[in-house]
């Protein structure tokens, strides 16, 4: 079994041979639930620019969590950033379901979506103070972007008793009333309305059966909010950095910073973004893999990346200083978060382990008790190493994996099949 990337021993050096008929060979046996058209699959459908203007809304809208994450980071803090994060990512979400499964290229889906936007900026404008005296507006923004949603789908029979539903009967409220409570009791409702939420798709999985997903639009959505949670690990080295002067020790610290965000950025776009896609695409239940890998493992993703852009701005703008223990767990925790989600996207989706990423986050995670003492330049560097060992290390896999299939296509016996049908393995969409 290989330890590299997303994909098992053997099928990532046959991607882009191969990747124009993984389509092809789904509709030769079992019909995933979700398919498109009888006898073929639906055309390619893509982002529009107003999903795109779209983001540019929720661009904001991590900035306004991250900061709120920025001002309180102890244990109680992480809570409270991720209660009010799950509502703004899952308003996000539903949004983009909406948007793969209807043709949203129409006047009357650009406005829907535009006016989903609006309540997005409403609910970030109200992120630093949801936990003050912004906490309803923080729920009414909510509230008002599932009724906008269910309004677009209501001509969908039964859109009422599903998530669509849920956010407009249940956790829309729950979150308005939850904005009129002290802070304790708020976070404790907040939460119910968020769990209502992330547990919908688990409610009506036999329901949402019946949803014809195109494999291609969901990967390339949920691959551009997370690159959207990476823009802030930049804006959280750049911003620190800027107001400080750049001596030799705060270069450094900028060096490693970008390594670390770049060695993230890597492991997901080079070594899973494809493979993700693949798995969408020849899944017998496409409603099982959007809601495993998609919906539940790209919010821990984008939870991951923003707890680091958080510790990046803690380290970047003092880094002689020794850090304290809220700021290595944001660091290093979120770091080790994020290794961790792939290797729970890879046994969601091929039910292989993710050993280099799992043994990684294992050593990220047992480093982190020593940063607490140490320099912030070395907490980084130390950090930005181990990603770029586990780069060269799964890159040089998949090198090596991939002249062991061309040996194998090469041998006797093994002339005339397919790539990666010749050893058993999956053929799939793209590389790893």
């Amino acid at each position: 079994m290989s330890t590299t990337g997303e994909l098992p021993a053997g099928a990532e050096e046959s991607a882009v041979r191969t990747g124009e008929r993984s389509e092809g060979r789904q509709s030769e046996g079992r019909q995933p639930e979700g398919k498109g058209r009888p006898g073929g699959e639906a055309p390619e459908k893509r982002v529009t620019w107003a999903e795109l203007y779209f983001d540019l809304i929720f661009v904001f809208a991590i900035t306004q969590v991250s900061g709120l994450l920025h001002h309180r980071h102890d244990l109680l803090g992480i809570v409270q950033a991720l209660v009010v994060f799950v509502p703004v990512y899952w308003c996000w979400v539903g949004t983009t379901v909406q948007a793969n499964i209807r043709d949203v290229d129409t006047a009357r889906d650009r406005l829907g979506i535009l006016a989903v936007g609006f309540t997005g900026l409403v609910m970030a404008l109200a992120v630093p103070g949801a936990y003050g005296n912004r906490g309803v507006l923080l729920g009414a923004g909510y509230w008002a972007a599932r009724v906008v949603l269910l309004f677009l789908l209501v001509r969908v029979p039964g859109v009422w008793r599903g998530p669509y539903g849920v956010g407009v009967l249940v956790s829309g409220p729950l979150l308005v009333a939850g904005g009129l409570l002290p802070e304790g009791p708020r976070v404790c409702l907040w939460a119910l309305a968020a769990l209502c939420d992330l547990s919908g798709p688990v409610v009506f999985r036999r329901k949402l059966a019946a949803v014809a997903y195109h494999p291609s639009h969901m990967p390339e959505r949920f691959a551009l909010f997370l690159l959207v949670a990476l823009g802030e690990s930049i804006v959280g080295i750049g911003a620190s950095a800027a107001a400080v002067r750049l001596d030799a020790a705060e270069l450094v610290a900028v060096t490693a910073a970008f390594t670390i965000s770049a060695g993230l950025w890597w492991q997901y776009f080079v070594f899973a973004a494809d493979a993700m896609r693949h798995a969408v695409t020849v899944a017998d239940s496409r409603r099982d893999m959007v809601r495993r890998v998609f919906q539940y493992g790209h919010l821990a993703l984008a939870a991951a990346v923003i707890a680091v852009a958080v510790g990046f701005g803690e380290t970047v703008a003092d880094p002689r200083r020794a850090l304290g223990a809220a700021s290595v767990g944001l660091l290093y925790g979120g770091c080790g978060l994020y290794l961790l989600t792939f290797g729970y996207t890879r046994w969601m989706m091929f039910r292989s382990v993710a050993t280099t990423r799992i043994v990684a986050a294992a050593v990220v995670l047992a480093l982190a008790p020593a940063m607490v003492r140490w320099p912030a330049f070395a907490a980084l560097v130390t950090l930005a190493v181990v990603l770029v060992v586990l780069n060269v290390v799964e890159h040089r896999r998949v090198n090596a994996a991939a002249v062991a299939e061309q040996a194998r296509e090469a041998a006797p016996g093994a002339a005339g099949k397919p790539s990666g049908e010749a050893v058993g393995d999956p053929v799939v969409g793209g590389p790893v």
